[in-house]
């Protein structure tokens, strides 16, 4: 029996890259508290980068100067952004935390109301359903409830570790202020220590996964970022106009969250929302979340 060592060869490599992409992307999840600012960096540094190259045509300003006159202004946003941001969910988040059962409480009785309602009487609904509904109904009610729970407890308590954070926005903006400013003088180095076939080859690679990767996270940062922007202008909106939106920061923040999902989208979170408002009886709230999501898709 003849061994075919070139077709084995070929299988065992398959195995060994299939086993370094599965340790690469476990390894990616458990050091991203420690690469997340340069990530984070690196996004925002893509976006800023025809910003700086315009002003450098345009005022014939070189590119430290360019990119130190960009930052400075995108720097001052971003601050004063996560300063509000940080102050708005922690005041949300606490009047949620206090309102949690009542809202509970609320669900329950809604849920109670349907199950009793005349509309499953007519179409003789049996006793033995109605009841595993009302279980089942108030055992997710529960469940959810204790997630929201903990999940908003978590956010208020990693946003007041205020010295955690710091050290996260400091390496973030150092990080993208030399990216922005050193790009060249970086490129230059790399090429000045490494040997020039093997600059060639790893340009060509680093090329293809920045422009692949960056690509695809400047999509995903800006189709996130309008979802965000939308949904917080609009809650605002009906806020002030007197309809019952309690937490617009924290809801655009969820409709953001579920619309990066693959499968998900901003109507997996504002339809239920809407239809809920209708069976409460608040049609204005619900027509409003309706066309706000209509607007957004």
């Amino acid at each position: 029996m003849v061994i075919d060592m070139n077709y084995w060869t070929k299988v065992l490599r398959k195995i060994l890259i299939f086993i370094i992409s599965l340790l690469g992307i476990y390894l990616s999840f458990k050091l991203a508290c420690f690469y997340m600012p340069f990530l984070v960096a690196f996004v925002i540094s893509l976006m800023l980068e025809p910003v700086i190259r315009f002003m450098m045509r345009k005022f014939k300003f070189k590119r430290k100067t360019s990119s130190i006159i960009v930052l400075v202004i995108v720097i001052g946003l971003i601050l004063g952004l996560i300063i509000w941001g940080i102050a708005t969910i922690i005041s949300e988040g606490s009047n949620l935390l206090e309102n949690l059962g009542t809202y509970f409480t609320n669900a329950s009785n809604l849920i109670n109301k349907f199950v009793n309602s005349q509309t499953l009487k007519k179409i003789n609904v049996p006793e033995s359903v109605s009841n595993m509904i009302l279980n089942s109904s108030k055992e997710l009610l529960s469940a959810v409830t204790v997630w929201i729970n903990s999940f908003v407890k978590s956010l208020i308590e990693g946003l007041t570790s205020i010295p955690s954070i710091g050290i996260y926005i400091a390496v973030t903006f150092l990080s993208l202020y030399f990216i922005c400013t050193d790009k060249v003088y970086m490129i230059d180095q790399l090429e000045h220590h490494l040997p020039e076939i093997w600059v060639k080859k790893l340009y060509k690679h680093l090329k293809e996964i920045v422009t692949v990767l960056g690509k695809y996270l400047k999509a995903e940062a800006t189709l996130i970022s309008i979802s965000f922007v939308i949904s917080l202008i609009g809650l605002y909106i009906f806020k002030i106009a007197g309809l019952n939106v309690k937490y617009p920061l924290l809801y655009a923040l969820g409709i953001g969250f579920v619309d990066a999902l693959p499968i998900f989208g901003s109507g997996s979170v504002m339809v239920p929302w809407a239809i809920i408002s209708a069976c409460n009886g608040d049609m204005q709230l619900a027509i409003s979340v309706f066309l706000l999501w209509i607007f957004m898709s």
